[in-house]
């Protein structure tokens, strides 16, 4: 037979105590290692900087945030998706080259119409994806390497098509994608981002496809013993990351009006911050496309915000370089706590 053991009014239940430290210290951890930590984050960028320059908080400026994310965030969706299934992506600046140089080169010297010279440059992009897919899969080379020699490839092709020349003027409706306002603030451009965003997140939580990149990162053999087809998602999950590069391409070209061998460098980076930064983690099956969202406006409110400042953009490496290393620092700590 159980005894209840009274308490006399005003004294503290230790039982009760116990389990209110343990719930505290279990929401703190979700706060510091997990996409509420990059939210936090973000949240306390945007009043310091609001704080440090008025130019910062006004619509105008943020607004101009979200168009310098708009490639990096397209790049970021399929970066996610990689990453969800312990992979790693370090050609998306060289494949973004590629397809933007693919692009002007069919538009203005093979004499295309733009809107099948698009076609052609997310095309190559999605082969880009698909060579880097099987040397994983089927020849076996770590995501790393066979990455790493695409984006040696892609950046060698990219410079080879014009002799690394750059390529200049693009009709004006095309330019109009980036620069024309709807409703007074968003582009095509933004939207487009949206709507990708929309998209991922709806596939990544509710297709089956979906879920089953996150057993791959989980364990690409427990994954095979469940009945998922592991190469074949993996090789689509690598195919998707390249056509969204290309994307990313085609969206830059538009801003600049140009294409030039060299779009997209350093572009690696900043993509594999954003996605750690918001919450996914490199050994695979953990990451959400919200926190990716919020690791992509970090990156931007960061930028932003130093620029306003007049920071050296050789600082503004360090700091990014900084974030990453805490960003990653918090995975170690949220796969530690995990049971």
């Amino acid at each position: 037979m159980s005894q209840q053991v009274a308490h006399r009014p005003g004294e503290v239940n230790p039982a009760g105590s116990e389990a209110k430290t343990t719930r505290l210290s279990n929401l703190s951890a979700r706060i510091l290692t997990g996409s509420g930590g990059a939210l936090l984050g973000l949240i306390v960028l945007v009043v310091v900087f609001s704080i440090l320059s008025p130019v910062f908080f006004t619509p105008r400026n943020i607004i101009n945030v979200l168009d310098q994310v708009s490639v990096l965030g397209i790049l970021a969706v399929g970066a996610t998706a990689v990453i969800l299934t312990g992979g790693i992506d370090l050609s998306v600046g060289s494949v973004l080259g590629l397809g933007t140089m693919v692009l002007g080169w069919t538009s203005h010297n093979a004499g295309w119409p733009l809107w099948m010279a698009m076609l052609a440059a997310l095309v190559v992009g999605g082969l880009a994806g698909l060579l880097n897919g099987v040397g994983i899969t089927f020849a076996k080379l770590p995501p790393f390497i066979a990455t790493l020699a695409m984006m040696s490839v892609g950046r060698g092709l990219a410079n080879l098509i014009t002799d690394g020349q750059q390529i200049v003027g693009y009709p004006e409706w095309f330019s109009d994608l980036s620069t024309q306002r709807y409703a007074g603030y968003f582009s095509i451009t933004l939207i487009v981002v949206a709507l990708l965003y929309l998209m991922g997140w709806s596939w990544l939580k509710y297709r089956a496809s979906g879920r089953s990149v996150y057993a791959i990162g989980g364990g690409s053999e427990v994954a095979r013993l469940a009945g998922i087809h592991v190469k074949k998602v993996t090789i689509w999950v690598y195919v998707f990351a390249g056509v969204l590069a290309a994307l990313g391409g085609i969206v830059l070209a538009s801003r600049l009006d140009s294409s030039q061998p060299g779009d997209g460098s350093g572009y690696e980076l900043d993509v594999i911050a954003a996605v750690v930064i918001g919450g996914a983690s490199l050994n695979g099956g953990v990451g959400r496309i919200g926190g990716t969202v919020i690791g992509v406006l970090i990156i931007g409110v960061l930028r932003n915000g130093l620029n306003l400042l007049g920071v050296s953009p050789f600082i503004q490496q360090i700091v990014i370089g900084l974030v990453i290393a805490i960003a990653v620092m918090a995975d170690v700590l949220r796969r530690k706590q995990r049971p």
